[in-house]
């Protein structure tokens, strides 16, 4: 038999009704003024006119076609697809290393060192990015991959570390004491005892640091030379010397993308819930 529920319940007076409304309006509202911007560049990337202007006087294509067939942008995202992922790849493995170590340690400073492990989240990226390149150039890593990926990881790793460190909350260690004492590998234990739970966070903050690395620009600027522009520094050139419709072509490509980053991890976080459950 199928049951209807009422929108609210019988008790809820008028005023009670007219503040859900209304506070589900006001929400409605800022939502809508978060994402007018965004929304704003998606028309206008498929604009036949060479500017940036509405109303847009018809559509075309041609910008889409520019961007494919420009050196200068394939380039750019060429760059952005090698050093996101490696330096996701080290974040990932470091800031995991560092919630597993300290979540099972207990001594003085923890704190502290859990503090300067999370401060590239909070130092503005200027101060990091200036302190990045004066260090770099003296080692000989600016002007390079390497010194853009390790700079990139550095900025990805605390996302890694939050996020492993919030799952390891409510982790039972007397399992990884049942495994130790039959045998197992303390490799062989993390894989199949510790890796299992501390998968979503892992994931969410393997993301995180993903999107961070392939949306920096700042430290990119200090860092890299014209081999090593990635995506967000020529669209930040491009915005500096001649805004192109080509811009927004590609800000359209990669809302598209990160939103489905955001489902990827939605749906992630649905089944590893639904496996809970079971």
């Amino acid at each position: 038999m199928k049951i209807s529920l009422p929108l609210f319940p019988p008790y809820t007076s008028l005023p009670e009704r007219a503040w859900f409304f209304a506070l589900r309006g006001f929400n409605a509202l800022v939502l809508l003024f978060l994402m007018l911007p965004i929304l704003v560049i998606i028309p206008l990337s498929f604009s036949d006119s060479s500017f940036l202007s509405y109303p847009i006087p018809g559509l075309s294509l041609r910008w889409y076609d520019n961007l494919l067939r420009s050196e200068e942008w394939m380039r750019a995202a060429r760059n952005s697809f090698i050093v996101a992922p490696l330096a996701t790849l080290i974040a990932t493995v470091l800031g995991t290393l560092a919630a597993v170590g300290l979540n099972k340690a207990d001594f003085p400073g923890k704190g502290l060192l859990m503090a300067v492990l999370i401060s590239p989240m909070v130092v503005p990226v200027v101060v990091v990015g200036v302190g990045v390149y004066l260090l770099f150039a003296k080692i000989g890593l600016s002007d390079s991959y390497t010194g853009l990926v390790l700079a990139h990881a550095a900025l990805g790793a605390p996302f890694v570390v939050t996020t492993v460190s919030a799952t390891l909350q409510g982790f039972n260690h007397n399992l990884v004491r049942a495994s130790l004492s039959m045998g197992a590998s303390p490799l062989m234990t993390f894989f199949r005892v510790t890796l299992p739970v501390i998968a979503p966070g892992l994931i969410s903050g393997a993301l995180f640091a993903f999107a961070t690395s392939f949306d920096e620009v700042v430290i990119t600027l200090f860092l890299a030379g014209p081999g090593q522009a990635t995506l967000p520094r020529q669209m930040f050139t491009g915005i500096r010397e001649n805004i192109s419709p080509t811009i927004a072509a590609l800000a359209t490509i990669l809302i598209i993308f990160s939103t489905c980053l955001l489902l990827a991890l939605e749906w992630l976080r649905g089944r590893n819930k639904a496996a809970a459950r079971m």
